[in-house]
């Protein structure tokens, strides 16, 4: 199992001497990827509230977010192996040649380190100051992908679709990696699922309580993917997890995925094999050293064993 990092990206541990410390300990200790998300703005009374919040309020961090592609460009130059990912792009915020272009941009400079991880996104304060409706993205979101590839893969295009148009031209640079970026979607509904199996390279998902749902949607995902004639085996399963690192859980019964003591959730990991998820994200926002980068080194070294 591939074990990848959040980068301190958002709130008070977005700052330069976080960034470097962690990025030069991940690679050291060979962890195989360090990712980012996106996050345009922070609405005081959200449109749409955050589903994981009893309140609906996005997470306070939320309201100080480093540009992910800016990051991943500067990450690019302080190492030589590991990967950079996107945990995820909110692609219909972007206009499709000019992300195509900035992805195979930082595939060029990370000499072919880079994981395009997309979404369709769902805050609809990020939709309205876009300017792009709510309605009809998933249609919207299939033409981008089909366009996204064509810019990586083909000399010279042309694309003429119900949302986008570009004309016989040629767009460079490509990217490093053949025949594309690897693509990875997030999301959890079978409409999403559909989408990932005729587009996608694999699925980047969120396991935050329990890990019983998690199965039922794996079930769910590979029916799609065998329903589009693809390999399940072939499609990459990457999960971000919030660790909570904590004194030993004996609630057996009760106790939440991924909280309690190492031995705990090395046996959360386990499960996770079991499951063929490929790869992990660890993300330590929300829990009790969110703010402290050696910890969430330390703690992430200790996590990493059970990987292997």
């Amino acid at each position: 199992m591939k074990v990848g990092i959040r980068l301190p990206q958002t709130g008070k541990q977005a700052k330069l001497e976080n960034i470097i410390y962690l990025v030069e300990a991940a690679e050291e200790i060979g962890f195989d990827s360090l990712w980012v998300l996106e996050r345009l703005l922070w609405p005081t009374s959200p449109l749409t509230k955050y589903p994981p919040s009893p309140t609906g309020e996005f997470p306070p961090d939320w309201q100080n977010v480093l540009d992910p592609l800016e990051l991943l460009s500067f990450v690019a130059a302080k190492t030589t192996k590991i990967f950079l990912g996107t945990s995820v792009i909110d692609m219909l915020f972007h206009n499709p040649i000019i992300l195509a272009k900035r992805f195979a941009t930082l595939d060029l400079l990370s000499n072919g380190r880079t994981l395009a991880g997309l979404g369709i996104g769902w805050s609809k304060d990020e939709f309205l100051v876009s300017n792009i409706p709510l309605v009809e993205r998933g249609s919207r979101a299939d033409e981008f992908l089909e366009l996204l590839k064509l810019i990586w893969t083909e000399d010279t295009i042309e694309f003429k679709g119900r949302f986008y148009n570009v004309p016989f031209c040629k767009i460079g640079p490509k990217p490093l990696q053949k025949p594309f970026i690897p693509l990875l979607l997030g999301g959890s509904n079978p409409n999403t699922f559909s989408r990932m199996a005729k587009y996608a390279t694999g699925w980047i998902g969120v396991v935050r309580n329990n890990l019983d749902q998690l199965e039922n949607t794996l079930d769910i995902l590979k029916v799609k993917v065998i329903e589009a004639k693809r390999d399940p085996d072939e499609f990459e399963l990457i999960v971000i997890v919030y660790p909570n690192l904590q004194k030993l859980d004996t609630d057996k019964g009760r106790r939440l995925a991924f909280t309690g003591a190492i031995e705990q959730i090395g046996s959360d990991i386990e499960k996770l094999k079991k499951m063929g998820i490929a790869h992990i994200i660890l993300n330590f926002n929300r829990s009790q050293i969110e703010d402290d980068i050696k910890a969430i080194i330390e703690a992430s070294n200790q996590i990493l064993i059970y990987s292997k």
